[in-house]
């Protein structure tokens, strides 16, 4: 995840600092088995979960170097994410936008103190602005709000919006197929949503009667 990104990065630099006369596969160890010891299994937090995958790795790798990937890479890397979003098990994309906005004001699941079982929620706000109503949100993110009016999707069932239907759903499953650094989570790829909860934030992103619209 971005937030492992940015705890090996500093890590790193504190090692490169006070080590500036080894090498630099040498100290990249060193920053590794450190990063490491400092974090143990706790509930359902376990310490697997700071095993990077390919496009991690790269990703924090580039940002290492101050440098952006490798356009031939970042193709590579994006196709592999693609090959991954699965579509709904029963065809369709949309859901009950008016269960969203539950699921995106959640930031529950996932911690070392939640249950096993526990349902997740999406957080999203904590990212990005919604709906006008909220009055606070993050700018991480830009702003989702007016998201399916901007884009001209007056009705989410028609064929004229099929498309921007699964590009929706394809990012919120796994965001990394467009972007391979970005800071979204992967919800779907990594089984952070249910199948049900991806459906719900696509009909609250792109139903005109959703208050994201409004």
């Amino acid at each position: 995840m971005k937030k492992t990104t940015f705890i090996l990065v500093a890590v790193s630099a504190a090692v490169l600092a006070g080590c500036a006369t080894v090498g630099r596969e040498d100290y990249k160890k060193a920053a590794q088995e450190m990063f490491f010891r400092s974090f143990e299994t706790k509930g359902i937090a376990t310490v697997d979960r700071l095993n990077q995958d390919e496009i991690q790795a790269a990703c924090s790798e580039a940002e290492m170097n101050g440098k952006d990937l490798d356009e031939k890479l970042r193709a590579r890397l994006e196709a592999a994410q693609m090959a991954t979003i699965k579509p709904p098990s029963d065809g369709k994309f949309l859901g009950d936008w008016t269960k969203a906005e539950k699921i995106a004001q959640s930031g529950v699941g996932m911690a070392w103190n939640n249950k096993p079982g526990t349902v997740n929620g999406g957080n999203c706000f904590a990212c990005h602005q919604l709906t006008k109503k909220e009055i606070s949100f993050g700018t991480l993110g830009p702003s989702l709000y007016n998201f399916g009016k901007i884009r001209g999707v007056t009705d989410p069932n028609s064929p004229a919006a099929k498309a921007m239907v699964e590009y929706t759903w394809g990012k919120l499953y796994n965001a990394k197929a467009f972007n391979a650094c970005t800071n979204m989570p992967r919800f779907g790829h990594l089984n952070g949503l249910t199948e049900t909860q991806l459906k719900d934030l696509v009909a609250y992103l792109l139903d005109p009667k959703s208050p994201v619209n409004q």
